[in-house]
């Protein structure tokens, strides 16, 4: 048998730098070894045998390449490798590092030439970042923990989501944590930690986290995802948690942003010098501990990392008119761990845990803004967010060609609020300019009472089957979220007041007129709802990755899911099952040397319903709303301090509890029976191609189109019935909706009832209140369109770089289950479809376009000892629309809508009002930002200690342009807002952030 020798000049080991076999990423969790042993005349090397170890572990594991000379070496946990090669009777050589990241195969080809044995040579890999990947079809970006370290990047999952290109943040309530991926809107995505779904099932917008001490790499996936992956029509951030090894390390970290440090936000007022927005006083102390350890309990077998976060955090803030003055802390711990049991090299356990609890005290003082110090005391606020989160797994390698993943895990969340005056104090806001001067509304500032704990359980079953050219991975994926919830508004009567300005004659959302002489009313609203809620998610996957010639790989896939929604009682009242999302994708090695891909993906993705859905539509939702004659304010006084709640004249039209009277109905009657899911379709095509060995480019070109909302409608009529109230049904609008309801028109509910809600549904009434025959309403729409261009250069151990250009389109007219324009954060409960005239006129650039985006990202070692880095995110603003609240048919509820009164808007007859469209983006965009980031960073050894200081200053040159503006120009019918356009939110101010570890 003839031996060989590895060949040194020739070796490729880089990330995805040289084509070996075509091969996938492994499990989502773990990574792969791939590649091919070559000889000199290109004859492929069989019999030969492939091994990793992990020096840190002492885990090992072997293949046998195959008889082209290709092998694969599956789950293997994150971190560095040493790789071997043998041949029967020869020395096994010691190929050199190679570092396996997170979801992806690092591919490592092995030139060899023939000697008489095999050598013990050593090759040391260069460390590429990101370079071309050939084996993957989806678009994604990995960053280690040593990467976010050299980059002023704040400590949390959100800001290092934001370095991916076509990301953007959310707006005003949904921007802090909401995020953006590829124009969906921010209640779309899915986060997982070491496997376990830690998105918020409620409403979908937040997620638990844990400081970056506890994570080893990020993966964040953009797009063309597999089917590994579901739930989500946006993005996905994927994080791993850190191990022990043999060796015992630990260290401490210590970081600090205090307020000394942090510039004032500036203050604004209206043209007269009424304080419109104050944020001179917002500022925040932060001060966190950080002790960990990591070792080995049993050397080679049993390995632990442990850590343990003291945190005492301040804050403190005014409202927006400067007379309430908030001053909270938290003192809450963070605690994490990781054990995990090596078996053997074929098998794996391990169990991670933490806990994100997060208590903040509130105490609540009035405010004195011309002296800038806050008065007495008027209340306390408690709130509790986070809770504890478990995910045990198992890893096996059942056979050489089939592994298996087994995990199982809780996620807990808590969302509670509660004040010491919730029994004596109504909240009360005011539309600018109503409000008395120097005197706060009401006497609390908690806006509701709340108590919510939501539960997830969740299990899966991975496999891979390597059989030839085909891997095979499939499973199964289960989860069961349980939301216990309470809420009402606090005070007497738990009703929460606002104050309008209005015109005689304008129409109120229950129907009511406003009578002459009367500028302004009181709403008088009441919103309660409790119970326990569950929904189950399910799925089942499979995926065929072919490698159809050494230079082509094909990814097949299937995933079928199943939603189902309960009610307070358990029973089904939303099931949607036998749901199939096919994906497909290729990746081509131009040129068979891994340094030139095309690729592309096509999938369809779907959506579950959020949970705050089953509590507000089969959770007996009281939703009352009466309106009244705005008749002045009382003043009043609790603590020695004063505050003011409206005095309220004549009732203006009947009470309003068509959101929801307090009853679970007959669901049948509300639900449409064949609602479909929320889905979307994705397209990618991409090139990227490697300069050097550590510089690279490529192109991505994107589509998008979601294909269908779920939504609350008023259906007013029917076919059968005319002009028949069917009531607010839960459905997809402008398709064909089933429900329980009148079928021979003798006003009970007999029959399953068929509304074709794309031209019937809704009833149209002339000016004498004749009914005149029925619309329908608009379909859901939601196009996006992007070009990607990034270039990349490798760290080295001197520098690296990372710049991005996005050029995107985003249509439609629906930004999905929240509204950022109107700020509307109920997800699937939004006004866009409650009737056919609020979404009519309304398609065009969304909430979410933004036209223009590049980020920079890179570090330089200035010296051994001294490293600076720095990121740049410049974006241009999104579109600007004037909401009016009236429309041509005169005779519906003022929801917002894309129609201004502009001639006889005070006419009693409706007809006689003259409209004119208000398109989408219609009134501009906002500006251009700017968040540019810097660090330097020192670092020194001292024997076998690190210390290091970084400090990290954020928005350094202090941009506050605004984010939002009020959109809404019509306030009542014809009565344009004195607050249009004016600016509601705006980039936070420069702060700076000092971290000092010292590790071992």
């Amino acid at each position: 048998m003839k031996a060989y020798s590895i060949k040194r000049a020739a070796l490729c080991v880089a990330l995805g730098a040289c084509l070996g076999m075509i091969a996938p990423s492994a499990f989502a969790q773990d990574g792969s070894v791939v590649g091919r042993l070559v000889t000199d005349s290109g004859q492929r090397l069989d019999a030969a045998t492939v091994t990793v170890r992990n020096p840190a572990t002492g885990f090992s594991r072997s293949v046998k390449a195959d008889a082209n000379g290709s092998y694969r070496i599956p789950q293997l946990p994150v971190g560095t490798y040493t790789l071997e090669v043998a041949v029967a009777g020869g020395t096994p050589a010691q190929v050199g590092e190679v570092t396996v990241s997170l979801g992806n195969a690092t591919t490592v080809n092995v030139p060899v030439s023939g000697i008489s044995t095999l050598g013990a040579v050593q090759v040391r890999a260069p460390q590429v970042i990101s370079m071309v990947d050939v084996t993957s079809t989806d678009s994604s970006m990995n960053l280690s923990r040593q990467d976010i370290e050299r980059l002023p990047v704040d400590q949390d999952l959100k800001s290092v989501a934001m370095l991916a290109p076509g990301v953007v943040s959310g707006k005003g309530s949904l921007g802090a944590q909401g995020i953006s991926f590829g124009g969906s809107s921010v209640a779309e995505n899915a986060v997982y930690i070491d496997g376990l779904n830690v998105t918020d099932f409620y409403n979908r917008v937040g997620f638990s986290s844990a400081p970056f001490a506890f994570f080893q790499e990020f993966q964040v996936k953009t797009g063309g995802y597999s089917v590994e992956f579901g739930r989500t029509t946006g993005g996905v951030i994927n994080a791993a948690t850190r191990s022990g090894s043999n060796d015992f390390h630990a260290g401490v970290e210590y970081t600090f942003e205090p307020r000394a440090w942090q510039s004032s936000k500036n203050d604004h007022y209206t043209a007269d010098g009424t304080p419109y927005i104050i944020g001179s006083q917002d500022k925040h102390t932060t001060n966190r501990l950080n002790v960990w350890g990591s070792g080995a309990l049993v050397q080679d077998r049993l390995f632990f990392f442990g850590m343990y976060e003291i945190r005492d955090n301040r804050a403190q803030y005014t409202n927006n008119d400067g007379n309430v003055f908030n001053q909270g802390s938290t003192n809450d711990p963070f605690w994490g761990g990781k054990l995990d049991w090596q078996i053997n090299d074929n098998h794996r356990l391990s169990l991670m845990g933490f806990s994100d609890k997060d208590n903040w005290a509130y105490d609540v003082y009035g405010f004195d803004l011309a002296k800038g110090e806050p008065t007495a005391k008027t209340n306390e606020i408690y709130t509790t967010n986070g809770g504890k989160n478990w995910a045990a797994s198992y890893n096996g390698q059942l056979t050489e060609g089939l592994s298996v993943r087994a995990m199982y895990g809780k996620n807990q969340r808590y969302a509670s609020q509660r004040s010491m005056t919730d029994l004596e104090c109504n909240r009360v806001v005011a539309e600018s300019g109503l409000a008395p001067a120097g005197v706060p509304l009401g006497c609390t500032t908690n806006s509701t009472v709340q108590s919510r704990v939501d539960d997830r359980e969740q299990a899966r079953l991975d496999f891979e089957w390597q059989l030839g050219t085909h891997l095979l991975r499939f499973g199964v994926d289960h989860e069961k979220n349980v939301s216990t919830y309470d809420r009402y508004y606090p005070g007497p009567g738990a009703f929460y007041y606002n104050v309008y300005k209005t015109t005689p004659g304008s129409i109120l959302e229950n129907g009511g007129v406003v009578p002459a002489g009367t500028t302004a009313y009181v709403r008088a609203r009441r919103n309660e709802v409790g119970g326990e809620f569950e929904s189950t998610n399910a799925a089942y996957y499979l995926e065929d990755n072919w490698s159809v010639t050494d230079n082509l790989l094909l990814n097949l896939g299937i995933r079928m899911e199943t939603f189902d929604n309960k009610d307070a009682e358990g029973r089904s009242y939303i099931k949607m099952d036998n749901m199939w999302a096919p994906r497909a994708g290729f990746a081509w090695d131009i040129k068979g040397d891994g340094a030139m891909k095309l690729f592309g993906n096509i999938g369809r993705y779907y959506l579950p319903v959020a949970n705050v859905i089953n509590i507000k539509q089969a959770g007996g939702l009281l939703d009352e709303r009466t309106y009244y004659a705005f008749n002045g304010w009382d003043i009043r006084e609790i603590n020695g301090s004063r505050y003011a709640v409206p005095r309220t004249g004549a009732q203006i039209g009947p009470v309003d509890n068509s959101q929801g009277d307090g009853t679970v109905g007959d669901l049948r009657s509300e639900v449409d029976r064949d609602m479909d899911p929320v889905y979307q379709d994705e397209l990618i095509l991409g090139f990227q191609q490697m300069l050097n060995e550590r510089w690279s480019y490529g192109v991505r070109g994107i589509y998008r189109k979601l294909h269908n909302a779920i939504d609350d409608m008023h259906i007013t009529a029917s076919a059968q019935c005319g002009n028949a109230e069917v009531g607010w049904v839960m459905a997809n609008p402008g398709r064909k909706v089933t429900v329980w309801g009148d079928t021979n028109c003798d006003g009970v509910s007999d029959g399953w009832l068929t509304v074709d809600t794309s031209k019937e549904g809704f009833a149209q009434y002339d000016d004498k209140g004749n009914y005149i025959g029925q619309i329908g309403w608009d379909k859901p729409r939601r196009d996006y369109k992007a070009l990607e261009l990034q270039l990349d250069r490798g760290w080295d151990g001197t520098w690296a770089m990372n710049a991005s250009y996005t050029l995107a389109y985003g249509r439609g007219n629906a930004e999905g289950p929240v509204n950022s324009d109107t700020d509307f954060a109920d997800t699937g409960r939004t006004e866009n479809f409650d009737d056919p005239w609020v979404n009519r006129g309304g398609y065009g650039y969304l909430a979410n376009d933004r036209r223009h985006q590049l980020k920079l990202r890179g570090s330089y070692a200035i010296t051994e000892n001294l490293l600076v880095g720095a990121t740049l995110d410049a974006r241009s603003g999104g579109p600007i629309t004037g909401f009016g609240v009236g429309n041509p048919s005169g005779n519906t509820k003022p929801f917002h809508s894309y129609y201004i009164c502009v001639q006889n808007c005070t006419s009693s007859i409706p007809s006689e009002r003259v409209y004119e469209h208000s398109p989408r983006g219609g009134y501009g965009r906002m500006p251009w930002t700017y968040e540019l980031g810097a660090n330097i960073t020192w670092n020194k050894q001292f024997g076998e200690a690190d210390l290091k200081v970084k400090l990290s200053i954020y928005n350094l040159t202090n941009q506050q342009k605004k984010m939002s503006v009020d959109q809404e120009k019509e306030n009542a019918i014809g009565h344009i807002s004195d607050t249009f356009l004016w600016p509601t939110s705006f980039q936070s101010p420069r702060y700076a952030q000092l971290t000092v570890s010292l590790s071992y």
